[in-house]
């Protein structure tokens, strides 16, 4: 979920985790790029939100684009197809459950700069979850819009770059009752190896969920801590021309139990998986 990269291999690398994520890999000088406008697109076979599949191990289409002033401030805008609204409500009990959405749209913006010094860009924002529903009842799902403020340092020592992120829910988080509040704490390390244009990554982050546990229809699961970590390792082969490749290893060890509707595991789940994905950037 998210972007604001003028590289393609930083876009690979951070890009399957978190949607404000993307904003922490921007350039501090858009004129690094040579525009401050970007645009990107990719195609991915599972795509991974912070551990947890949304489309349903199945493959996804993302694209977005951003703007990056000159001054630090930036906004944009991120896309992917979707199911697990429609997954999860498929399978919970009651008439008329048909709640779905088959796109997620995030948009964001904040400002970043290096404040502290050269190749250590601090970044502040705010991002928006944003789900078009069709069939909405709020008897069988709260509204999975949420929003989510985001503060994150970037660093640079040599080949090894990254950063350590909190991101901070002001609503409800995805839909999860009483969940406003919960928080984010994120590391992502990348490696220049020097050779062939290839970089190893490295992800780790833990999902607090706040509110828990719950009770409410719907949710067999209603008595687990949802909570969770997740993490990744993996690679990304960078081609030139803004045209990248990444794969890697996904998993968490979220409890199954509370993706669970009507005594069956739900596709909203986040098992560990290999994870591919091609992205061009513009």
């Amino acid at each position: 979920m998210k972007t604001i990269q003028k590289t393609a291999i930083a876009l690979a690398a951070s890009g399957l985790f978190a949607t404000a994520a993307f904003a922490a890999d921007t350039p501090t000088n858009p004129e690094d790029a040579g525009s401050p406008i970007s645009a990107n697109v990719t195609v991915v076979n599972d795509y991974r939100y912070r551990g947890i599949t949304q489309s349903n191990y199945q493959p996804a289409i993302q694209g977005g684009f951003d703007y990056a002033h000159e001054s630090g401030f930036y906004i944009g805008n991120w896309n992917s197809s979707i199911s697990w609204i429609g997954d999860q409500n498929s399978t919970a009990s009651g008439a008329g459950n048909n709640v779905s959405s088959n796109i997620e749209m995030d948009f964001y913006g904040g400002f970043k700069k290096e404040l502290i010094a050269p190749g250590f860009a601090s970044d502040f924002g705010v991002l928006q979850y944003y789900y078009p529903t069709k069939g909405f009842n709020s008897t069988f799902m709260q509204n999975p819009n949420s929003t989510e403020l985001y503060a994150a340092q970037n660093f640079t020592l040599g080949p090894l770059t990254g950063f350590v992120k909190l991101s901070y829910a002001v609503t409800t988080l995805f839909g999860i009752p009483n969940s406003a509040g919960s928080m984010y704490p994120d590391l992502t390390l990348n490696y220049d190896t020097g050779f062939w244009g290839l970089s190893a990554n490295g992800h780790i982050g833990y999902q607090y969920v706040a509110g828990q546990p719950f009770t409410t229809t719907g949710y067999s699961g209603a008595q687990n801590n949802i909570s969770y970590t997740d993490w990744k390792l993996g690679m990304t082969k960078d081609f030139g021309g803004g045209l990248s490749a990444q794969v890697s290893y996904i998993s968490t060890n979220a409890n199954p139990v509370w993706y669970s509707t009507g005594g069956n595991q739900s596709t909203w789940s986040g098992r560990g998986g290999a994870n591919f994905s091609l992205t061009k950037t513009f």
